[in-house]
């Protein structure tokens, strides 16, 4: 696999096209990242599967609320 993959994406609030670099050496990932056109906060879920050399990515925009 792959240490290092590019990917477009779209912005959860605005829809703006993003390229990012997904960085595979470090395993699974949970972070936040700014949009570069309405600077507000993207959630990134990335997991790593191994067995079958396949990265799930999941992109939110985590602004819902638990009352």
């Amino acid at each position: 696999m792959k240490n290092h993959l590019s990917q477009r994406i779209s912005c959860p609030h605005c829809g703006h096209h993003i390229h990012i670099t997904l960085d595979a050496s470090d395993g699974d990932q949970d972070y936040f990242e700014d949009c570069t056109a309405c600077c507000n906060p993207i959630h990134f879920n990335m997991h790593i599967d191994y067995a079958i050399n396949k990265i799930e990515l999941h992109i939110d925009s985590d602004d819902e609320q638990i009352f």
